[in-house]
């Protein structure tokens, strides 16, 4: 009995590690609301309230219509109605001030049930070991964590994607009409969370050809042998792929109904963000990916950030040994259950990293998949040290490779044990900077002193702009003018400093000049000196050695852990 139930006591202790690291800290920004997509979706979520009528409800001007979808609507709701709920118990829950607070916690639930998932499916598709050990790397994992501090429309479409893969091994080993319903069920909450998971379609298909494609497979030279069985084959795809697709496309209406009764607003909106990801000069803050490299750049964030430099290690070399076992023994019938994931992860990743844009979070999905292949690695490398040493051995074998796993995670989570660096720079401005004082301030960053705005002479330079003669003798009298510079994060002088080969770039997004200010003011040759610096790095416990991580992905540090400069001019 007990060895029946160790594989659950251990899943238990994943589960209270994966907790202390997705709860600690999820007030990170003191109340702030300092994540721009967090704001974005509570401030809709706060705008929505049930119709009074049926005619009102199919209205475009309906009170349940969001206006907004940049991201599913689904979460929106979710957001809404758990604020609804938890404003029974404390109202604030249901207001401003603390649903984003509510919102993280159910971001971290989500991920938690992620975790438990991962366990089942490693198991299913391996072995235990290999689950309880996918569920312990992605329990570690830096990205899945930080985002667990949001609440962000990515971390619900990593446990609806990987619900419905998990759904379809169950239904590629006994099909049934149940299971092609839960598969349309959790794909069609999957879409209404975010359109980029309509790329689950590729998986779909696999797991409703792989018996054909497996008798294809073992003897693709004789027909006679594949023919007879196409009937079959393309009626089970008519029958369970009409039933998926009915059910998706009805639960993506029911829980996005406006994408139909507000459709040119949905499709306006949605190929906006299509266009955005082939285009960076779409946006400002898109500015920051010009020149960025394919598949690299995200390997590179992957490697030094998400997962950290060991684990991702494991995590690429298993995605391309999973992938060769399962192709490599396709003619097998149980690996088409790893085809069906190893296709997925594989064309989510191609599709998605050719982005022109490389938000972190934009591979948050995959994440799971990912620890499942450095699992399966993992899991092998462990059974050849087994052969090799002795128990003694062993465990310092096992206690290092603990150690290395453990290190940047727990390094991460030290940006949590202090005060975010905005509300650090908050009380530092109105304790220091004297009451009617001028402060320049950048547009398109958060605007600091967070609280206080009222004692100070504000003034917005529009640094984003079109580097023009008028541009620039708004901004040198804004400066004249400017007794204090504040300059919030990264955002706009790491980008804009890159943009200066003008005749590569378009005329409108060329920042020579944009780039010599940061350049002069950092240097001190603009007539201001730095004052005041707030930085919080990831830190290495024990020997308390600072990573710095200012050349990640600005969406890794900007919301959460920025650096806060304040220049004071010369007397």
């Amino acid at each position: 009995m007990n060895q029946r139930f160790y594989p659950i006591k251990i899943l238990f202790f994943i589960i209270l590690i994966s907790g202390v690291f997705r709860f600690y800290g999820l007030n990170w920004d003191q109340g702030f609301h300092l994540h721009p997509d967090e704001r974005a979706i509570t401030m809709y979520s706060l705008t929505l309230s049930f119709p009074n009528s049926f005619t009102e409800f199919f209205s475009v001007n309906s009170p349940l219509n969001p206006h907004f979808f940049a991201y599913g609507s689904f979460p929106l709701y979710l957001l809404k109605g758990a604020g609804v709920l938890g404003g029974f118990f404390d109202s604030s829950f249901s207001q401003y001030a603390n649903i984003n607070i509510l919102g993280r916690y159910i971001s971290a639930l989500f991920d938690i049930s992620t975790i438990i998932l991962i366990y089942f499916l490693g198991k299913r598709v391996l072995n235990k070991q290999v689950g309880l050990l996918s569920a312990f790397f992605y329990s570690i994992s830096v990205l899945p964590i930080q985002s667990s501090h949001f609440y962000i429309v990515d971390i619900p479409l990593t446990f609806f994607t990987l619900l419905t893969l998990y759904i379809l091994i169950c239904f590629y080993e006994k099909p049934t009409l149940q299971k092609a319903i839960l598969i349309g069920f959790t794909f069609g909450l999957s879409i209404a969370t975010k359109t980029s998971a309509s790329l689950l379609t590729v998986s779909i298909g696999t797991a409703l050809f792989a018996d054909f494609l497996l008798i294809f497979f073992r003897s693709p030279h004789k027909p006679k042998n594949w023919l007879p069985h196409l009937p079959k084959v393309l009626k089970k795809l008519f029958v369970f792929g009409l039933l998926i697709s009915c059910t998706a496309t009805v639960v993506f209406f029911a829980a996005e109904p406006y994408a139909l009764i507000s459709f040119p607003e949905f499709f306006k909106q949605t190929l906006q963000q299509r266009i955005m990801t082939y285009n960076p000069f779409i946006f400002p803050y898109t500015l920051q990916y010009v020149g960025k490299i394919p598949y690299l750049y995200e390997v590179k964030n992957l490697f030094l950030w998400g997962q950290g430099p060991f684990l991702s290690l494991f995590s690429i070399m298993g995605a391309f040994y999973f992938t060769f076992l399962a192709f490599k023994r396709s003619r097998e019938e149980k690996w088409a259950k790893e085809t069906i994931l190893a296709v997925f992860f594989w064309v989510y990743f191609l599709v998605v990293g050719k982005f022109a844009i490389g938000f972190m979070r934009y591979l948050l999905p995959i994440y799971p998949l990912l620890c499942l292949f450095a699992a399966m690695l993992f899991f092998q490398l462990i059974q050849f040290l087994t052969k090799r040493f002795k128990p003694p051995m062993l465990s310092v074998i096992y206690l290092l490779f603990f150690i290395l796993f453990l290190v940047w995670p727990i390094s991460f989570l030290q940006v949590y044990t202090k005060p975010n660096t905005r509300t650090s720079a908050t009380n530092w401005i109105n304790k220091n900077i004297p009451l009617g004082k001028s402060i320049a301030i950048e547009h398109w960053d958060d605007t600091l002193p967070l609280l206080g705005q009222q004692n100070y002479y504000m003034i917005t330079l529009e640094l984003y702009n079109q580097d023009t003669p008028l541009k620039w003798m708004g901004i040198n009298q804004q400066i004249s003018q400017a007794d204090y510079i504040i300059i919030a994060s990264n955002r706009l002088y790491a980008p804009l400093q890159k943009l200066t080969d003008c005749a590569n770039l378009p005329p409108s997004s060329c920042y020579r000049q944009t780039a010599k200010y940061y350049q002069d003011l950092f240097s001190g040759r603009l007539n201001f000196e730095k004052v005041a610096e707030f930085a919080s790095y990831p830190t290495i416990p024990i020997v308390n050695i600072p990573i710095n991580d200012q050349e990640a992905d600005e969406s890794f540090t900007v919301y959460d852990h920025p650096k806060v400069m304040i220049f004071k001019r010369h007397k």
